[in-house]
């Protein structure tokens, strides 16, 4: 489905091959077993297990930014896998699915409910995403968070070969590059963070906050995805470490050096592309228009259900513009997307009521007969029809009050030609990149309002030089470019294995 991408051009990603095997504790040891030059390590696999009527348990990839990164730049390459499948209990054996090598972590149900559902998204997501919702800190997801990043950094030591890379990603295993290197000082560790790292004067309020940063000093390279975000862990380092900070890089007592850069993560651009001008795409987009009733301008939401997206801002400035007359419901229809996320948190469940509430609210008091002013989707879709939603709307609204970097923005650019807007909050990586988007202020409504209006009003001339400027600037950083940037700072980076002066 996605481009096949040439190859890098750094060595670290040559073939796996047999070699001797390295245990915990970094011994030789035999017999054997397969081992691989890349490693990547994240809090899920890139697959979910799928039970058929007979009872056999079959894979299927999974949604969400990472994996759909990770396999355009892992397609047709060997290298393992390291994460949790998903469900409670013993880990499955390890499989290979598209030539990947995967390795299943074990998470019992307390690490589901202290680690994932705790530590990690009623914590660190909080205070990562400037305390949109307040954090909650307990000593017990603490530990279980110590625990589970111990036995990833512990399955990421076997696996890995000799001097190979390791690919450490986000906010779940923030501890794991410093315990792998006690493991297995002679692997390559990068890092990557896909949410925002959060001010220090935030930061600081998180019980073991040294402990986190000393797990992340680990790593040979630390990626971010905005220039702020790097500032901030660099600043967070200078003021609660005993360590010495120049530019962008933290030098350690120990004399090893660690570089924190901005590395912001792309899509697959060819493949969207592609997949965008397939004509059964083309087709279903055609029909989408027509089950909507052909309006006149189709504005489109796709999001998690989470706080940290301004659902609620958005339907609040898209009712209000039905109220006011600015927009006619028999010519305008505004579809969301909302993918169910974390719905055991009560914040997360709090969150569905509300905006059902309020789509419930829209729909009764503005939706013309035989039709619906605002079409509310709460489930996920499947790649083809994500792109077919994208290629039928006029105007994509991204109104996160604060988000990493929102790759929802950059696969719409992706999928149309010289049409089609974006409104997108000044609080995304995103508008970095995405300068000639309909930047905007979610949380000033009026301001919002008259931004919806602009995107959608402007005339088509304006659409396309906007559109062609965000196309070029995806189409020149996609997430090929990404991983490769990312890589070549890896590989740059100073690294000096135990024993090394």
């Amino acid at each position: 489905m996605l481009a096949t991408h040439d190859g890098f051009s750094q060595p670290v990603l040559s073939r796996a091959s047999l070699r001797v095997r390295v245990d915990v504790r970094g011994d030789p040891q035999v017999p054997a077993q397969r081992t691989f030059d890349l490693v990547i390590a994240a809090n899920r696999l890139p697959v979910d297990a799928v039970t058929g009527a007979d009872g056999k348990i079959t894979w299927r990839r999974s949604p969400g930014g990472l994996v759909t990164a990770m396999e355009s730049v892992m397609h047709g390459r060997e290298g393992a896998w390291v994460g949790w499948a998903g469900e409670p209990g013993k880990a499955p054996r390890a499989f290979t699915q598209n030539s990947m090598h995967l390795r299943p972590v074990r998470l019992d149900q307390d690490d589901v409910v202290d680690y994932y559902e705790g530590q990690s998204n009623d914590c660190l997501w909080p205070i990562y995403h400037d305390a949109i919702v307040p954090a909650k800190f307990r000593r017990r997801w603490r530990t279980a968070y110590e625990r589970v990043n111990t036995r990833f950094a512990e399955q990421v030591a076997k696996v890995a070969a000799p001097g190979a890379t390791v690919w450490v990603h986000d906010y779940q295993l923030q501890l794991v590059p410093a315990l792998l290197r006690k493991l297995r000082s002679d692997v390559r560790i990068g890092w990557f963070n896909h949410i925002p790292f959060p001010p220090v004067e935030l930061f600081m309020q998180m019980p073991g906050r040294e402990g986190i940063l000393e797990g992340l000093l680990g790593a040979d390279f630390l990626g971010f995805q905005r220039k702020p975000d790097a500032a901030n862990f660099l600043r967070a380092c200078r003021g609660l470490l005993d360590v010495t900070v120049r530019g962008d890089v933290v030098h350690l007592p120990d004399g090893r050096s660690v570089r924190a850069s901005a590395v912001p993560i792309s899509v697959d651009y060819n493949g969207l592309r592609e997949l965008a001008g397939d004509p059964a795409v083309q087709q279903r987009a055609a029909e989408i228009r027509e089950q909507l009733g052909d309006p006149k301008h189709i504005l489109l939401g796709v999001d998690r259900l989470d706080y940290t997206k301004g659902l609620r801002h958005r339907l609040k400035a898209y009712g209000e513009l039905l109220q006011s007359g600015d927009l006619d419901p028999s010519e305008t229809v505004f579809v969301q997307v909302a993918t169910p996320s974390r719905e055991r948190l009560a914040a997360y469940r709090e969150l569905r009521g509300q905006v059902e509430l309020e789509v419930g609210r829209i729909n009764g008091e503005h939706s013309p007969i035989g039709s619906t002013a605002l079409t509310y989707l709460h489930r996920s879709f499947p790649r083809t029809e994500m792109v077919a939603l994208f290629a039928a709307a006029d105007v994509l609204i991204v109104t996160p009050l604060r988000d990493g970097m929102n790759l929802v923005a950059k696969e719409y650019v992706a999928c149309h030609a010289d049409d089609g807007a974006i409104v997108l909050s000044e609080f995304t990586g995103a508008a970095d990149e995405l300068s000639r988007a309909y930047l905007c202020n979610p949380h000033d409504i009026d301001k919002l309002k008259q931004t919806i209006l602009q995107a959608m009003h402007d005339p088509p001339g304006e659409h396309r030089r906007r559109m062609r400027s965000m196309r070029r600037t995806v189409m020149t950083n996609d997430v090929q470019h990404w991983a490769e940037d990312f890589l070549t700072n890896l590989q740059a980076a100073p690294h000096k294995p135990k024993g090394h002066r």
